[in-house]
């Protein structure tokens, strides 16, 4: 009966870190993808290094590699490959709810220091003589939230990107009212569940991997197979 749990408990911690690992594999080519197509890095200058496409890259890596130990320590009934899932996963869960704190206490000054870059990295493309590579990031916000400069069309004086209208710019159609940090806060606003629903979801899916990491490995420290390769 013991074996019997024990190789499905096994399978069942092989079966979820293989599909962890696909889902990882998943964000890491999207990540990829998006540094290729839309390195938004003149948008937040100073925050170049935090955008969005690298965090996805980060996040890929991550959960691949997790997953691939979770998934290697399971398959090889091997302690320390399963007690380095789990402090690995414990560590993360820390740091994640760290995150998560800092980004309640200090929300007012994250939105300050985003509006700020914001402003700069328009001075910067506007500045710039050869902006084609900064409007381009521009352009990709401005097109899909429907929106014009960071509080309106006025931020970008007299020459108005045509990504701030449907077609031309002209009398009878005039660029998007709103401006970006309004829509990107709009819709972090509608989002606020779903993101909180995600990260609930990822806090429970580490609790059950840890759970499972280290009833694996009790039962196999009990079988006398503790570092079988």
């Amino acid at each position: 009966m013991a074996q019997g749990c024990l190789k499905c408990l096994k399978y069942t911690m092989c079966a979820a870190n293989f599909l962890c690992f696909i889902c990882g594999v998943a964000v890491l080519s999207l990540g990829v993808y998006m540094i290729i197509n839309f390195n938004l890095t003149s948008l937040t200058p100073s925050l170049a290094s935090l955008n969005i496409p690298k965090l996805l890259l980060i996040c890929g890596i991550v959960i691949t590699c997790v997953s691939f130990l979770g998934f290697l320590g399971a398959l090889k009934e091997n302690r320390c490959l399963l007690l380095t899932f789990f402090l690995v996963l414990f560590l993360l869960m820390l740091v994640e709810l760290s995150a998560a704190c800092l980004l309640l206490m200090y929300e007012r000054q994250i939105s300050d220091m985003i509006t700020k870059d914001l402003n700069k990295g328009m001075k910067a493309v506007k500045a710039s003589s050869e902006n084609s590579t900064g409007l381009g990031d521009w352009d990709t916000v401005q097109k899909t939230f429907e929106c014009c400069g960071i509080n309106n069309s006025s931020d970008w004086g007299d020459l108005v990107p045509k990504s701030c209208c449907q077609k031309e710019c002209d009398i009878p159609k005039p660029p998007y009212k709103p401006g970006c940090l309004t829509k990107l806060n709009e819709w972090f606003e509608e989002n606020f569940l779903t993101t909180g629903i995600i990260v609930i979801v990822i806090c429970i899916v580490e609790v059950l991997g840890m759970c499972f990491a280290m009833t694996l490995f009790c039962h196999i420290s009990r079988s006398g197979l503790g570092y079988k390769i």
